[in-house]
């Protein structure tokens, strides 16, 4: 697709959207708001991570047309709202990443992915301080993700582990601190300590060099597919799910792995 043809798709998106919000346009359209559409843009971003998980480039370019729309359903509404534009998203987009890419745009340094990454992280830093260290990372992220990015960025400054080796010993010592309050009955202290192991999982992981998020959702994935083996061959012995005890569900669970 050459420029023109890009351009004139983008405004024919623009316009059908208009449309759509517009008088004789949907009644559902018009009646939404950035918030009420919150939820749905999250489901269309996790629905393009699915797409880039199973590796499925036309399901890729459908999700990504889905999450695109939201945008610009979003943009238009703060549009009609007076507080900005898709012209202005598109501008300020432009315009960080000018200014976030020095290396590139100022043709300042050659610069490794690791320092490309550190300058990116010091100059937003820059442009957010009244926000604190952390302050970048989104409150509404989940929590999984976050701990992996607040890891990441006290890394930055040094504050980390040499290796992966300390990380798991720390989960070593988190686990006994567990075990303590286990046998208490303190349970802010037991949530507490659960807190700690999950956080300290998180760090082994990143110094391992794997992202959280990705190592979970495969071994999620591996579990219902198991399971799903699993629940075939009791159907297939005439037994259902709700009927097997444990003991016949772990020995088909077994067989189950080998399949």
């Amino acid at each position: 697709m050459d420029e023109n043809e890009f351009v004139t798709a983008i405004a024919d998106l623009v316009r059908i959207v208009e449309k759509l919000r517009g008088p004789a346009g949907c009644s559902w359209d018009r009646e939404q708001t950035v918030h009420s559409l919150r939820p749905y843009m999250l489901e269309e971003a996790y629905e393009v991570a699915d797409a880039i998980e199973k590796g499925n480039m036309k399901l890729l370019q459908i999700e990504l047309g889905d999450l695109l729309l939201h945008i610009i359903m979003s943009a238009a509404i703060c549009e009609d709202s007076g507080d900005f534009t898709l012209g202005d998203v598109v501008k300020g987009i432009s315009t960080k990443l000018v200014r976030r890419h020095p290396h590139v745009f100022k043709r300042q340094a050659d610069l490794s992915s690791d320092e490309v990454e550190q300058q990116w992280e010091k100059i937003k830093a820059s442009e957010k301080e009244d926000e604190g260290f952390f302050g970048s990372i989104p409150s509404s992220m989940p929590a999984l993700q976050t701990a992996w990015r607040i890891q990441q960025r006290a890394s930055e400054v040094g504050f980390d582990w040499p290796d992966a080796r300390g990380a798991r010993d720390k989960i070593i010592e988190e686990l006994h601190e567990l075990d303590e309050a286990l046998d208490s009955d303190d349970t802010e202290a037991q949530k507490t300590e659960l807190g700690d192991v999950f956080f300290s999982i998180v760090n082994y992981c990143r110094l391992l060099g794997y992202e959280p998020e990705t190592v979970l959702r495969a071994n999620n994935r591996k579990f219902i597919d198991r399971f799903t083996i699993m629940e075939k061959m009791l159907g297939e012995e005439g037994i259902s799910l709700g009927e097997a005890d444990m003991e016949t569900m772990e020995n088909t669970w077994q067989r189950a792995r080998n399949e």
